[in-house]
């Protein structure tokens, strides 16, 4: 069985206290089947420490972006960004979108971004790996403007409503479910991902954030993605092997990676 981590932060973990090394992180994923990783930057610095610290590792792919909480005048370079997408495990591009929740103030410089992402997106090739906060009309809005079809990607720890689902599957996007589903409060999120077409899914940590149940108050890992895809799988009313495969073929579609990219 093989689960991909479709969303994680793996320089943000804890290598100090929580794991003795990468390699330590990893071995404990690889015991609950998780078997690759798409590491996902969030500043140009970013992209850089995660080149450094993961360019061993050949099961962990790279998505390079500028999130939208540090969208600001001298942390945007968009040529350094282009020319950073063009190592070989970069095979996405984000995370980009709208956060209207922390960053209210900015929203026009935000939307911009968001904008220039999607383009470099096109032009490249890649998938966008979107981030939206209480911003969903201006989010589908830019994507729908900007023809985000043509490059697709994915609204990752999805956590709004059914109308933003329907119309994000409308442009070819796919939806990632997080440890948010296993949250007590989230019926409305289980209520969506019923709905979903299991060929529209794939699962993620968002480690370290989003914490799934039973781990609640620790500090999340690629580790706990067991959890959530048995969860999902639970609610989907199918074996979890299934599942695995599923939204594994679906991670590859979307990125265009061979099959037997890893032997499961």
């Amino acid at each position: 069985m093989l689960l991909v981590d479709s969303h994680c932060h793996l320089d943000q973990l804890n290598y100090n206290t929580i794991h003795i090394n990468i390699n330590d992180m990893l071995h404990k994923a690889y015991k609950n089947h998780i078997k690759l990783f798409l590491c996902i930057a969030t500043s140009i610095q970013n992209c850089k420490s995660i080149v450094h610290l993961f360019k061993k590792n050949n099961n962990i792919l790279y998505s390079f972006g500028i999130h939208p909480l540090n969208c600001n005048v001298n942390t945007v370079d968009l040529i350094e960004l282009e020319q950073l997408t063009m190592y070989n495990k970069v095979i996405a591009i984000g995370e980009t979108g709208l956060d209207y929740y922390h960053q209210p103030i900015q929203k026009e410089l935000q939307k911009w971004l968001f904008r220039k992402h999607i383009q470099l997106a096109k032009k490249i090739k890649k998938p966008v790996i979107v981030h939206s906060r209480q911003s969903n009309q201006d989010m589908i809005q830019i994507l729908k403007e900007e023809n985000a079809y043509s490059c697709k990607g994915i609204l990752h720890a999805y956590c709004d409503d059914i109308n933003i689902a329907k119309q994000l599957l409308n442009i070819g996007f796919y939806i990632s479910f997080s440890g948010i589903i296993t949250f007590k409060n989230s019926e409305y999120i289980r209520k969506i991902l019923k709905y979903i077409p299991i060929d529209s899914i794939l699962i993620e940590t968002d480690s370290p954030y989003l914490t799934p149940v039973p781990y609640r108050g620790k500090e999340n890992q690629p580790a706990y993605l067991y959890n959530i895809a048995k969860y999902i799988s639970c609610l989907k009313k199918i074996d979890i092997e299934m599942l695995s495969e599923i939204t594994t073929n679906n991670f590859y579609k979307l990125f265009n990676i061979e099959s037997n990219f890893i032997d499961s």
